[in-house]
């Protein structure tokens, strides 16, 4: 798969907050970056992990990895590292991630006491 999510400069900016780097401890990681471009591609389609693409990894070893890493603290030291970074230049949000309760659709609101009051008036 050609498309990729983060452009070389987004990359050299997490690449030192994830694990498996050569000065860690521990087995050096393989391909963070390919790990991570399929962790974006479920987060941006909102796909099943069954449904990710065998070209971005197997699905399985993916998701096990993402929950090691989110046990490990891992995204949340990413997402505190890109913090101050945020500008809002642009911030999108539609129907999918915003939730709305049942009554705030604007329709009458109707009372059983006067709905029953009003058939037993016909």
């Amino acid at each position: 798969m050609d498309r990729k999510v983060l452009r070389d400069d987004q990359w050299e900016r997490i690449e030192q907050l994830l694990p498996g780097k050569v000065s860690d401890p521990g087995c050096t990681a393989g391909n963070n970056r390919g790990f991570v471009e399929a962790v974006l591609w479920i987060m941006r389609t909102g796909s099943p992990w069954r449904d990710l693409p065998e070209e971005l990894g197997h699905w399985h070893r993916t998701y096990v990895r993402f929950s090691r890493w989110r046990e490990n603290g891992v995204w949340e030291r990413v997402a505190q590292g890109l913090r101050g970074d945020a500008d809002l230049e642009q911030l999108f949000l539609d129907s999918t991630i915003v939730r709305a309760h049942q009554h705030s659709a604007g329709a009458q609101k109707r009372l059983a006491a006067s709905t029953s009051a009003a058939r037993a008036a016909d």
